[in-house]
């Protein structure tokens, strides 16, 4: 029955389409991840892609290892030789390109020195080239005291409980340093493009699985199959199943084929490099690698699509029809991102399903709850209330449309 009932849903025209707008989708934002990691040669030229990838991991790994104070002192003593060359003092960008290329392999722990070194809601990315090696050596606590100067600024001194300061303080001080640093792009590439890969599978996964409680109505066939042997039990069952099997199957279909294709071709260098080696990590709460946040951004993907594909599968079992649900992932992917601006509402955006499908940037947010005197980040609250959420959906779906009267 469960197979009857995929069949079904997928012999429609307009589900077919679905599928190819996904795969034509999936291909295209390959193409942007892949195509974001840029690298410029010796002659100032600028190229992207494999070779881009290539060039890029070999020119950073001749930094890899841990950030000590004595690397650090040969960054400054590297940016400096160049900021003083003929090619860095050009007026044409070729040249300065040139001295461009220069930098490149050391361009990570340069975003890390500038951020270290630059108040805490702003970035000056020239900041490196008036460091003073005295100023390196206090690298790592630089990075705790900007925080903690931005906690009592004006800005943020009454935006947190003491509690909450105190607790990320402590995050900040319990970072393992020196960190370990290698070529990352990779990781970083499919970070940044993956949010919106698994928001579209949600937006186009819509339309099929929104028919799946209407199919019948639509063929005025609702009365044969509720008055059928099976039809309020082992016929919804089967409906259900079919709609959870199709959106695991089709979001691990696209996730991990785009997770091959970004990651044969940027490679998987640096895996257990911590978050923080990188200008869009720098500053989180949260102490994980690579790979630890390659898997958060997976899981929770799959977690949030679950659970606003089962929302929808319900919706549409309520109102027998496809309009209103269809548009709840439009309204629950887009509507935060107009709030954003309002303050108050800051801490119930921190936690709504969205964040599950951008967990490579809810992990950089300071989205903190706290209940008494026990603090909290906004990441294992979603892992673990849209879980439950959505197994609490499971039952409520399937007595709604068991109990449908026929009129």
């Amino acid at each position: 029955m469960v197979r009857f009932e995929i069949k079904k849903i997928f012999s429609r025209t307009g589900n077919k389409v679905a599928l190819l707008i996904l795969a034509a989708v999936l291909s295209l934002v390959s193409f942007l991840t892949v195509g974001s990691v840029e690298y410029v040669d010796e002659q100032g030229e600028a190229a992207s892609g494999i070779e881009a990838a290539r060039h890029l991991r070999e020119d950073k790994n001749q930094w890899a290892g841990e950030i000590t104070e004595e690397v650090l002192l040969k960054v400054l003593q590297r940016n400096n030789e160049i900021i003083v060359s003929k090619e860095y003092l050009s007026k044409d960008y070729r040249e300065t390109n040139k001295a461009y290329a220069k930098t490149q392999g050391f361009s990570d722990i340069r975003d890390m020195l500038n951020g270290a070194f630059t108040s805490f809601r702003e970035y000056d990315y020239y900041r490196i080239n008036s460091l003073t090696a005295e100023e390196a050596s206090v690298f790592y606590e630089q990075r705790v005291k900007v925080l903690a100067e931005w906690l009592n600024s004006d800005e943020a001194k009454d935006r947190y409980s003491e509690e909450k300061k105190d607790f990320m303080l402590t995050r900040y001080n319990e970072l393992q340093t020196p960190l370990y640093y290698e070529y990352a792009d990779g990781w970083k590439a499919f970070a940044e493009y993956a949010p919106t890969i698994i928001m579209l599978t949600v937006l186009i996964l819509a339309f099929p699985i929104s028919g799946i409680f209407v199919n019948e109505f639509q063929y005025k066939a609702e009365s044969i199959f509720f008055s059928a042997k099976l039809g309020r039990n082992r016929a919804v069952l089967a409906k259900i199943c079919a709609g959870i099997g199709i959106i695991t199957g089709i979001y691990w279909t696209v996730i991990l084929l785009y997770s091959a294709v970004v990651l044969a071709i940027l490679g998987t260098g640096g895996a257990g490099c911590a978050i923080q080696t990188s200008l869009g990590g720098w500053k989180s709460l949260y102490h994980i690698t690579y790979l630890q946040n390659y898997f958060l951004i997976v899981g929770g993907g799959y977690l949030g699509c679950l659970f606003i594909l089962t929302l929808v599968m319900f919706l549409s079992a309520k109102t027998h029809s496809t309009v209103l649900p269809v548009t709840v992932p439009f309204i629950l992917l887009f509507l935060p991102s107009f709030l954003g601006n309002f303050q108050v509402l800051s801490e119930v955006l921190g936690i709504l399903p969205d964040q599950l499908l951008q967990m490579g940037q809810a992990v950089r947010m300071f989205n903190l709850y706290q209940v008494g005197t026990t603090v909290i980040g906004a990441v294992p609250i979603i892992m673990i209330v849209y879980p439950v959420l959505s197994c609490a959906l499971l039952p409520l779906l399937y007595r709604t449309y068991s109990k449908t009267e026929i009129k």
